[in-house]
């Protein structure tokens, strides 16, 4: 063993263990099987992504689904040439998917950039902003309320008490004449 080592050694043959527990779960007994023991957890951004149902959650189900049959369709009596009719169908469906797709491979990869800056932005500032503003607040209207309440009992419960022992007296007698 090489002198300075002995350290090293020591460390990996006994955990950093309390009685009490592990620094970071101080409620936590039970460390020795801790491994063991906790949920694993998987990694979002190595996931495996679904290449046939790509709106699992369905949330395009209120987008308008285009095609064919909805926007071009010829009454009873007024019908072109079948080879025309055949060809305007997929002129309209090749073109949509090919637009589609080269708009999405042109725009889609900036957008979906643009897109992750912002949620990870908006997520930022829900985080490190406006939960702390609004526990803050809680926390001042709670001391506010205890205020109010003080006031209340304090100024307004003796004088309400007061006017309802006043008024306790007067009588109402409604009598119906014939």
């Amino acid at each position: 063993m090489i002198e300075g080592d002995w350290h090293c050694e020591e460390f990996l043959h006994s955990p950093f263990i309390r009685k009490q527990g592990n620094i970071y779960k101080p409620n936590n007994k039970d460390m020795d099987n801790d491994s063991l023991n906790e949920k694993t957890m998987e990694d979002v951004h190595t996931k495996e992504i679904d290449l046939v149902n790509r709106d699992p959650k369905h949330i395009n189900d209120d987008v308008v689904k285009v095609d064919f049959e909805d926007v071009i369709a010829e009454p009873a009596g007024t019908y072109s040439f079948d080879g025309v009719w055949k060809a305007s169908f997929t002129t309209f469906t090749v073109t949509k998917y090919w637009c589609y797709r080269l708009l999405t491979a042109l725009v889609g990869i900036p957008l979906a950039l643009i897109w992750g800056i912002f949620f990870a932005i908006l997520s930022f500032l829900h985080i490190w902003a406006v939960v702390p503003c609004v526990k803050s607040y809680l926390i001042e209207i709670h001391c506010v309320s205890r205020v109010y309440s003080i006031c209340v009992h304090t100024f307004c419960d003796p004088l309400f008490e007061a006017m309802g022992k006043c008024f306790s007296s007067i009588r109402i007698r409604l009598t119906k004449e014939v």
